[in-house]
Protein backbone atom coordinates (compact mmCIF):
# COMPACT_ATOMS: atom_id res chain seq x y z
CA UNK A 1 0.00 0.00 0.00
CA UNK A 2 2.65 2.57 0.67
CA UNK A 3 4.37 1.85 -2.26
CA UNK A 4 1.32 1.95 -4.47
CA UNK A 5 1.06 5.81 -2.51
CA UNK A 6 4.47 6.67 -3.15
CA UNK A 7 3.96 5.65 -7.31
CA UNK A 8 0.89 7.74 -7.28
CA UNK A 9 2.78 10.94 -5.86
CA UNK A 10 5.70 10.87 -8.11
CA UNK A 11 3.47 9.63 -11.27
CA UNK A 12 1.53 13.06 -10.15
CA UNK A 13 4.72 15.34 -9.88
CA UNK A 14 5.60 13.71 -13.27
CA UNK A 15 2.31 14.74 -14.98
CA UNK A 16 2.80 18.08 -13.04
CA UNK A 17 6.04 18.59 -14.37
CA UNK A 18 5.22 17.35 -17.88
CA UNK A 19 1.79 19.43 -17.81
CA UNK A 20 3.96 22.63 -16.40
CA UNK A 21 7.21 22.60 -19.51
CA UNK A 22 4.62 22.62 -21.90
CA UNK A 23 4.81 25.97 -24.48
CA UNK A 24 2.35 28.11 -22.50
CA UNK A 25 1.67 30.07 -19.14
CA UNK A 26 1.07 27.65 -16.10
CA UNK A 27 -2.22 27.39 -15.79
CA UNK A 28 -3.19 29.00 -19.28
CA UNK A 29 -4.92 25.99 -20.63
CA UNK A 30 -7.62 26.04 -16.92
CA UNK A 31 -9.50 22.82 -16.80
CA UNK A 32 -7.88 21.70 -19.82
CA UNK A 33 -4.68 20.43 -17.42
CA UNK A 34 -6.78 19.23 -14.56
CA UNK A 35 -8.30 16.41 -17.01
CA UNK A 36 -4.78 16.01 -18.12
CA UNK A 37 -3.44 15.05 -14.74
CA UNK A 38 -6.77 12.85 -13.87
CA UNK A 39 -6.73 11.01 -16.81
CA UNK A 40 -2.49 10.41 -16.59
CA UNK A 41 -3.60 9.52 -12.92
CA UNK A 42 -6.74 7.04 -14.21
CA UNK A 43 -4.66 5.26 -16.81
CA UNK A 44 -1.40 5.07 -14.84
CA UNK A 45 0.79 7.37 -17.56
CA UNK A 46 2.16 10.54 -18.10
CA UNK A 47 1.06 9.51 -21.86
CA UNK A 48 -2.45 8.65 -21.74
CA UNK A 49 -4.55 8.37 -24.57
CA UNK A 50 -8.77 8.11 -25.37
CA UNK A 51 -8.91 5.01 -27.18
CA UNK A 52 -12.51 3.81 -28.77
CA UNK A 53 -14.85 6.51 -26.75
CA UNK A 54 -18.26 5.27 -26.35
CA UNK A 55 -21.67 6.35 -25.22
CA UNK A 56 -23.98 3.88 -23.70
CA UNK A 57 -27.78 5.02 -23.25
CA UNK A 58 -30.10 2.49 -21.00
CA UNK A 59 -33.75 2.68 -21.39
CA UNK A 60 -36.07 1.65 -19.39
CA UNK A 61 -40.01 2.18 -18.53
CA UNK A 62 -41.69 3.14 -14.83
CA UNK A 63 -45.02 2.03 -13.83
CA UNK A 64 -45.47 5.55 -11.74
CA UNK A 65 -45.29 6.93 -15.79
CA UNK A 66 -48.54 5.23 -16.46
CA UNK A 67 -50.61 7.20 -13.63
CA UNK A 68 -49.58 10.40 -15.61
CA UNK A 69 -49.50 12.06 -12.18
CA UNK A 70 -45.41 12.82 -12.49
CA UNK A 71 -44.86 13.33 -16.53
CA UNK A 72 -47.32 15.08 -19.34
CA UNK A 73 -45.87 12.59 -21.79
CA UNK A 74 -47.34 8.84 -21.82
CA UNK A 75 -44.87 5.98 -21.51
CA UNK A 76 -44.96 4.92 -24.95
CA UNK A 77 -42.71 7.72 -25.84
CA UNK A 78 -39.60 5.67 -24.06
CA UNK A 79 -39.80 3.11 -26.99
CA UNK A 80 -40.89 5.58 -29.92
CA UNK A 81 -37.33 7.56 -28.56
CA UNK A 82 -35.93 4.19 -28.64
CA UNK A 83 -36.50 3.92 -32.12
CA UNK A 84 -35.41 7.29 -32.95
CA UNK A 85 -31.90 6.61 -31.45
CA UNK A 86 -31.96 3.13 -33.61
CA UNK A 87 -32.71 4.97 -36.69
CA UNK A 88 -30.01 7.48 -35.72
CA UNK A 89 -32.70 10.26 -35.58
CA UNK A 90 -31.86 11.89 -32.50
CA UNK A 91 -29.46 14.32 -30.36
CA UNK A 92 -27.16 12.10 -29.15
CA UNK A 93 -26.67 10.25 -33.07
CA UNK A 94 -26.12 13.89 -34.37
CA UNK A 95 -22.92 14.66 -31.38
CA UNK A 96 -21.51 10.80 -31.11
CA UNK A 97 -21.57 11.19 -35.35
CA UNK A 98 -20.38 14.54 -35.03
CA UNK A 99 -17.52 13.24 -32.74
CA UNK A 100 -16.83 9.81 -33.64
CA UNK A 101 -18.27 8.21 -30.16
CA UNK A 102 -19.73 4.39 -30.86
CA UNK A 103 -23.25 4.65 -29.19
CA UNK A 104 -24.81 1.70 -27.83
CA UNK A 105 -28.60 1.29 -27.06
CA UNK A 106 -29.60 -0.96 -24.14
CA UNK A 107 -33.09 -2.16 -23.57
CA UNK A 108 -32.99 -2.80 -19.92
CA UNK A 109 -36.81 -2.55 -19.73
CA UNK A 110 -38.69 -0.60 -21.74
CA UNK A 111 -42.50 -1.75 -21.89
CA UNK A 112 -42.38 -2.72 -25.76
CA UNK A 113 -41.54 -5.43 -27.91
CA UNK A 114 -38.47 -3.44 -29.80
CA UNK A 115 -36.74 -5.91 -31.78
CA UNK A 116 -38.33 -9.86 -31.50
CA UNK A 117 -36.14 -12.60 -30.47
CA UNK A 118 -32.76 -10.01 -31.18
CA UNK A 119 -30.23 -10.04 -28.71
CA UNK A 120 -27.66 -7.95 -30.34
CA UNK A 121 -28.34 -5.83 -33.54
CA UNK A 122 -26.01 -3.72 -35.79
CA UNK A 123 -28.03 -0.70 -36.99
CA UNK A 124 -27.77 2.60 -39.03
CA UNK A 125 -24.92 4.65 -38.21
CA UNK A 126 -22.77 1.73 -36.76
CA UNK A 127 -24.89 2.00 -33.36
CA UNK A 128 -25.91 -1.14 -31.43
CA UNK A 129 -29.04 -2.93 -29.79
CA UNK A 130 -28.35 -4.45 -26.88
CA UNK A 131 -31.32 -6.45 -25.72
CA UNK A 132 -31.15 -6.64 -21.88
CA UNK A 133 -34.62 -6.18 -21.00
CA UNK A 134 -35.33 -7.56 -17.30
CA UNK A 135 -39.14 -6.85 -17.31
CA UNK A 136 -41.39 -4.50 -19.15
CA UNK A 137 -41.22 -1.68 -17.10
CA UNK A 138 -41.13 -1.27 -13.14
CA UNK A 139 -43.99 -1.57 -10.60
CA UNK A 140 -46.07 1.92 -9.86
CA UNK A 141 -44.08 2.54 -6.79
CA UNK A 142 -47.07 4.45 -5.68
CA UNK A 143 -48.15 0.89 -4.80
CA UNK A 144 -45.66 -1.49 -4.62
CA UNK A 145 -41.46 -1.91 -5.01
CA UNK A 146 -40.53 -0.99 -8.25
CA UNK A 147 -38.82 -4.10 -8.16
CA UNK A 148 -37.48 -6.99 -6.57
CA UNK A 149 -33.92 -7.06 -4.67
CA UNK A 150 -32.95 -9.85 -6.84
CA UNK A 151 -33.80 -8.16 -10.65
CA UNK A 152 -31.81 -4.66 -9.21
CA UNK A 153 -29.08 -7.02 -8.73
CA UNK A 154 -29.51 -8.64 -11.75
CA UNK A 155 -29.83 -5.07 -13.31
CA UNK A 156 -26.52 -4.05 -12.13
CA UNK A 157 -24.80 -7.45 -13.20
CA UNK A 158 -26.08 -6.54 -16.89
CA UNK A 159 -24.68 -3.35 -16.43
CA UNK A 160 -21.24 -4.41 -15.54
CA UNK A 161 -21.01 -7.26 -18.18
CA UNK A 162 -21.91 -4.43 -20.93
CA UNK A 163 -19.35 -2.12 -19.85
CA UNK A 164 -17.03 -5.39 -19.69
CA UNK A 165 -17.57 -6.10 -23.62
CA UNK A 166 -16.44 -2.22 -24.19
CA UNK A 167 -13.14 -2.72 -22.10
CA UNK A 168 -12.18 -6.23 -23.30
CA UNK A 169 -12.38 -4.59 -27.17
CA UNK A 170 -10.28 -1.60 -26.36
CA UNK A 171 -12.80 1.33 -24.84
CA UNK A 172 -11.24 3.28 -22.55
CA UNK A 173 -13.71 6.37 -22.21
CA UNK A 174 -17.41 6.12 -21.74
CA UNK A 175 -20.30 8.23 -20.75
CA UNK A 176 -23.83 6.79 -20.16
CA UNK A 177 -27.10 8.34 -21.10
CA UNK A 178 -30.76 7.48 -20.48
CA UNK A 179 -34.09 7.00 -21.93
CA UNK A 180 -37.31 6.63 -19.56
CA UNK A 181 -40.72 8.36 -18.86
CA UNK A 182 -40.61 9.64 -15.33
CA UNK A 183 -37.47 8.63 -14.27
CA UNK A 184 -36.39 12.39 -13.46
CA UNK A 185 -39.38 11.30 -10.30
CA UNK A 186 -36.79 8.16 -9.66
CA UNK A 187 -33.69 9.80 -10.05
CA UNK A 188 -34.94 12.81 -7.57
CA UNK A 189 -36.16 10.21 -4.89
CA UNK A 190 -32.88 8.22 -5.09
CA UNK A 191 -31.27 11.90 -4.93
CA UNK A 192 -33.54 13.05 -1.74
CA UNK A 193 -32.64 9.26 0.33
CA UNK A 194 -29.33 9.08 -0.22
CA UNK A 195 -28.38 13.28 -0.05
CA UNK A 196 -30.83 13.99 2.62
CA UNK A 197 -32.23 16.70 0.76
CA UNK A 198 -36.34 17.53 0.91
CA UNK A 199 -38.05 15.89 -2.07
CA UNK A 200 -38.87 19.23 -2.96
CA UNK A 201 -35.53 20.62 -3.52
CA UNK A 202 -34.74 17.46 -5.41
CA UNK A 203 -37.76 17.60 -7.97
CA UNK A 204 -37.69 19.38 -11.56
CA UNK A 205 -39.85 19.72 -14.36
CA UNK A 206 -38.32 16.45 -16.46
CA UNK A 207 -39.99 16.53 -19.39
CA UNK A 208 -41.48 20.02 -19.21
CA UNK A 209 -44.09 19.84 -16.81
CA UNK A 210 -46.19 22.88 -16.07
CA UNK A 211 -46.24 24.63 -12.44
CA UNK A 212 -49.58 22.62 -12.11
CA UNK A 213 -48.24 19.47 -12.85
CA UNK A 214 -44.65 20.52 -11.02
CA UNK A 215 -46.73 20.50 -8.12
CA UNK A 216 -48.53 17.56 -8.17
CA UNK A 217 -45.33 15.63 -9.34
CA UNK A 218 -44.10 16.99 -5.49
CA UNK A 219 -46.72 16.36 -3.52
CA UNK A 220 -46.90 12.26 -5.17
CA UNK A 221 -43.50 11.72 -4.97
CA UNK A 222 -43.31 13.07 -1.17
CA UNK A 223 -46.12 10.09 -0.56
CA UNK A 224 -43.67 7.74 -2.70
CA UNK A 225 -40.99 8.82 0.01
CA UNK A 226 -42.91 8.19 3.00
CA UNK A 227 -44.49 4.83 1.71
CA UNK A 228 -41.45 3.41 1.41
CA UNK A 229 -39.73 5.07 4.26
CA UNK A 230 -36.89 6.30 1.84
CA UNK A 231 -34.93 8.25 4.49
CA UNK A 232 -33.63 5.02 6.64
CA UNK A 233 -31.94 3.76 2.78
CA UNK A 234 -29.33 5.74 2.91
CA UNK A 235 -27.09 3.72 2.78
CA UNK A 236 -28.55 0.36 1.78
CA UNK A 237 -28.28 1.06 -2.56
CA UNK A 238 -29.77 -2.20 -3.77
CA UNK A 239 -32.87 -1.94 -1.14
CA UNK A 240 -33.12 1.59 -2.54
CA UNK A 241 -33.04 0.68 -5.77
CA UNK A 242 -35.84 -1.78 -5.53
CA UNK A 243 -38.44 0.70 -4.28
CA UNK A 244 -37.93 3.58 -6.54
CA UNK A 245 -35.27 2.11 -9.31
CA UNK A 246 -35.49 1.89 -12.59
CA UNK A 247 -34.00 -0.69 -14.77
CA UNK A 248 -31.85 1.51 -16.79
CA UNK A 249 -31.04 3.18 -13.33
CA UNK A 250 -30.13 -0.05 -11.82
CA UNK A 251 -27.90 -1.03 -14.94
CA UNK A 252 -26.35 2.36 -15.23
CA UNK A 253 -25.45 2.28 -11.49
CA UNK A 254 -23.33 -1.48 -12.70
CA UNK A 255 -21.97 0.20 -15.72
CA UNK A 256 -20.64 2.77 -13.23
CA UNK A 257 -19.05 0.39 -11.01
CA UNK A 258 -17.42 -2.29 -13.51
CA UNK A 259 -16.12 1.31 -15.78
CA UNK A 260 -13.90 2.12 -12.53
CA UNK A 261 -12.85 -1.26 -12.09
CA UNK A 262 -11.79 -1.54 -15.59
CA UNK A 263 -9.92 2.39 -14.78
CA UNK A 264 -11.99 3.67 -17.73
CA UNK A 265 -12.61 7.63 -17.83
CA UNK A 266 -15.41 8.00 -17.04
CA UNK A 267 -17.79 10.98 -18.42
CA UNK A 268 -20.59 11.46 -16.36
CA UNK A 269 -23.86 13.03 -18.17
CA UNK A 270 -26.73 14.94 -16.16
CA UNK A 271 -29.28 14.82 -13.81
CA UNK A 272 -30.37 11.06 -13.87
CA UNK A 273 -26.92 9.55 -14.70
CA UNK A 274 -25.63 11.30 -11.70
CA UNK A 275 -28.06 9.58 -9.69
CA UNK A 276 -27.24 6.58 -10.31
CA UNK A 277 -23.64 7.36 -9.70
CA UNK A 278 -24.70 8.13 -6.01
CA UNK A 279 -25.96 4.37 -5.96
CA UNK A 280 -22.53 3.26 -8.04
CA UNK A 281 -20.53 5.35 -5.43
CA UNK A 282 -22.23 3.45 -2.67
CA UNK A 283 -21.30 0.38 -3.69
CA UNK A 284 -17.67 0.98 -4.71
CA UNK A 285 -16.78 4.75 -3.34
CA UNK A 286 -13.24 4.63 -5.39
CA UNK A 287 -15.73 4.98 -8.47
CA UNK A 288 -15.48 9.16 -7.87
CA UNK A 289 -11.47 8.78 -8.95
CA UNK A 290 -12.88 7.66 -12.73
CA UNK A 291 -15.18 10.65 -13.12
CA UNK A 292 -14.94 14.07 -15.16
CA UNK A 293 -18.53 15.49 -14.68
CA UNK A 294 -19.57 16.90 -18.48
CA UNK A 295 -22.19 19.42 -17.48
CA UNK A 296 -24.41 21.55 -15.25
CA UNK A 297 -27.97 20.00 -16.24
CA UNK A 298 -30.44 22.68 -16.27
CA UNK A 299 -32.93 19.71 -14.72
CA UNK A 300 -33.74 21.10 -10.53
CA UNK A 301 -31.49 19.91 -8.29
CA UNK A 302 -28.51 18.54 -10.51
CA UNK A 303 -26.40 21.59 -9.34
CA UNK A 304 -26.92 20.33 -5.63
CA UNK A 305 -26.18 16.60 -6.36
CA UNK A 306 -23.12 18.05 -7.94
CA UNK A 307 -22.27 19.90 -4.67
CA UNK A 308 -22.59 16.61 -2.55
CA UNK A 309 -20.05 14.78 -5.00
CA UNK A 310 -17.72 17.58 -4.63
CA UNK A 311 -17.76 17.63 -8.43
CA UNK A 312 -16.67 20.29 -10.92
CA UNK A 313 -18.22 19.89 -14.26
CA UNK A 314 -17.04 21.15 -17.23
CA UNK A 315 -20.07 22.78 -19.47
CA UNK A 316 -22.49 25.53 -18.16
CA UNK A 317 -25.19 24.94 -21.30
CA UNK A 318 -28.81 24.69 -19.65
CA UNK A 319 -29.10 21.48 -21.21
CA UNK A 320 -31.23 19.22 -19.45
CA UNK A 321 -31.90 16.61 -22.60
CA UNK A 322 -30.67 13.32 -21.02
CA UNK A 323 -29.52 9.98 -23.47
CA UNK A 324 -26.07 11.01 -22.53
CA UNK A 325 -26.04 14.53 -25.17
CA UNK A 326 -24.04 16.20 -22.34
CA UNK A 327 -21.33 13.63 -21.97
CA UNK A 328 -21.14 13.11 -25.78
CA UNK A 329 -20.71 16.62 -25.36
CA UNK A 330 -17.55 16.70 -23.42
CA UNK A 331 -15.76 13.62 -24.86
CA UNK A 332 -14.00 15.72 -27.19
CA UNK A 333 -13.17 17.95 -24.58
CA UNK A 334 -11.61 15.29 -22.96
CA UNK A 335 -9.59 14.37 -25.80
CA UNK A 336 -8.01 17.87 -26.36
CA UNK A 337 -6.53 17.53 -22.88
CA UNK A 338 -5.30 14.07 -23.75
CA UNK A 339 -3.87 15.73 -27.19
CA UNK A 340 -1.91 18.85 -25.59
CA UNK A 341 -0.42 16.51 -23.18
CA UNK A 342 0.85 14.39 -26.37
CA UNK A 343 1.42 16.69 -28.71
CA UNK A 344 2.35 20.04 -27.61
CA UNK A 345 5.53 20.83 -27.57
CA UNK A 346 7.73 21.51 -24.21
CA UNK A 347 10.21 25.09 -23.63
CA UNK A 348 13.50 22.63 -24.20
CA UNK A 349 12.00 20.84 -27.52
CA UNK A 350 10.20 23.96 -29.39
CA UNK A 351 13.82 26.28 -28.27
CA UNK A 352 11.31 28.87 -26.19
CA UNK A 353 12.62 29.99 -22.72
CA UNK A 354 10.67 29.62 -20.51
CA UNK A 355 10.16 32.32 -17.41
CA UNK A 356 12.99 32.66 -14.83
Amino acid sequence: MITNTINKTELQAQLLHKINNKTKPPGALGLLEEIALQVGLIQETTSPVISQPHIVVFAGDHGIAKTGLVNPYPQEVTAQMVLNFLNGGAAINVFCRQHNITLQVVDAGVNHELIPASTQLKVKGGEIFINAKMRYGTANYLEAPAMSEADAVASIEKGKAIVKTIADRGGNCIGFGEMGIGNTSAASLIMSAVTGTPVAACVGRGTGVNDEQLQTKIGTLEKVYALHQLHQLKDQPITLLSKVGGFEIAMMAGAYVQAAEQKMVIVVDGFIASAALLIAQQINPAVLTYCIFAHTSGEHGHEKMLQHLNAKALLHLGMRLGEGTGAALAIPLIQSAVNFLQEMASFESAGVSNKE
